[in-house]
């Protein structure tokens, strides 16, 4: 069955049919290797550095800080696994993907001391908490640019300052703000990103890191010199297409989808707590994607919400896909302070280009339907 009304953008977007055209003759027509010295071998590789163009113009780098890597996940855990070996200590948030947090949690069983801050009842970081924090064994700080769950927008700029001026390297998972916020490096003053190409209408398998110049990392994958010696393997060269055809794409098009999609993740928001009683706006008082609505339905538990509009062909998440699998109530949620019951009882819907005024509707008008029916059946529903 196919899925009509898509709200769950966070997770993956659709590939973008303009991102399909350009990716297409890649497959059949120029699949040769770019490291071959014939002709259509080198049409290949002078693909990638055009793309390699594209990404820096997305985030306002240098091409020769772009690394393709096969996606956000292989980019973070690079990024803080290319610095262990420097020191003993890595700063990070309590709400980071886990694609950080596990890489942690590894280099932790090591022997590393990592230290992981706290966040407000919205997820949003106090800068206090880093410089309290912040040693002279800290090696590096990660934290995202903006949280996959409940949209939160931490202020970056201000933390990649304090870890500066301690002489630290600072690193950004911004595989959600890409494509959603203006991303400057040179403004900024990042030494790592993270980018994935799925979250921005681009083919799965492909990512990059962002390093800066001045930046010295080992490499995670060995084998050969691809990618200036840090990420050995033959290039996903439909995949770098794809990703660089995506990357032009949003860039241009970013301010006009924060327009349009803003007022309806509002309208949503607005709708919802008129009809639904008992709900919870997560993040809702900090700055936030202009996509992305994380709420609460007390007294009833997320994944059955998920089933019954899924038989509407409603598709969005409880949580974060990477952990939706598990039994555990989402960790960012548990993290500014929300209760286990409450946790459990949470819908993250994210929207994209694709997504029109219609579909709002429909989801206003099932999703109240669809919570009155399950708390009717729910123990803890007081009414009942």
């Amino acid at each position: 069955m196919k899925i009509k009304y898509y709200f769950d953008y966070n997770a993956t977007t659709p590939v973008d049919p303009r991102v399909v055209e350009e990716m297409t003759p890649f497959f059949s027509e120029i699949f040769h290797n770019p490291s071959s010295f014939y002709r259509l071998a080198g049409e290949a590789r002078y693909r990638i550095e055009q793309c390699r163009v594209k990404v820096a113009e997305l985030i306002n780098g240098r091409p020769d800080e772009i690394y393709f890597t096969s996606g956000g996940t292989e980019s973070d855990t690079m990024a803080i696994m290319g610095v262990a070996n420097k020191g003993n200590h890595i700063i990070t948030s309590s709400i980071e993907h886990p694609a950080v947090l596990h890489t942690c949690k590894y280099l932790e069983k090591k022997g590393c001391r990592i230290t992981y801050l706290p966040v407000d009842h919205n997820g949003l970081l106090d800068p206090d908490e880093l410089k309290k924090n912040i040693t002279s064994e800290t090696i590096l700080v990660s934290i995202m640019h903006a949280n996959n769950e409940i949209g939160t927008i931490q202020p970056i700029k201000e933390l990649v300052e304090i870890a500066h001026q301690n002489g630290v390297l600072f690193h950004t998972d911004a595989v959600q703000a890409a494509g959603k916020i203006l991303l400057d490096v040179k403004d900024l003053d990042i030494d790592l990103l993270s980018l994935s190409s799925h979250k921005i209408y681009g083919p799965k398998g492909v990512g990059v890191l962002y390093k800066k110049r001045s930046v010295d990392i080992e490499p995670l994958i060995f084998g050969g010199d691809h990618e200036k010696g840090l990420r050995a393997g033959t290039e996903n060269v439909p995949g770098i297409v794809g990703l660089g055809k995506a990357a032009e794409l949003v860039l241009a098009e970013r301010e006009i989808e924060e327009k349009r999609l803003r007022p309806l993740r509002d309208k949503l928001q607005r709708e919802l707590m008129e009809r639904i009683p008992d709900i919870l706006i997560n993040g809702g008082r900090a700055p936030r994607l202009y996509n992305t609505l994380n709420i609460s339905i007390r007294f009833i538990e997320g994944e059955s919400i998920l089933a019954l509009l899924d038989q509407d062909q409603i598709a969005l998440s409880s949580g974060s896909a990477c952990s939706s699998k598990s039994p555990d109530p989402s960790h960012v949620l548990l993290a500014i302070g929300m209760s286990h019951e409450d946790a459990h009882g949470s819908l993250r819907i994210s929207l994209g280009k694709f997504n029109t005024d219609d579909d709002i509707d429909v989801l206003i008008d099932i999703l109240p339907r669809v919570a009155e029916k399950l708390r009717k059946i729910s123990p803890f529903w007081p009414d009942r």
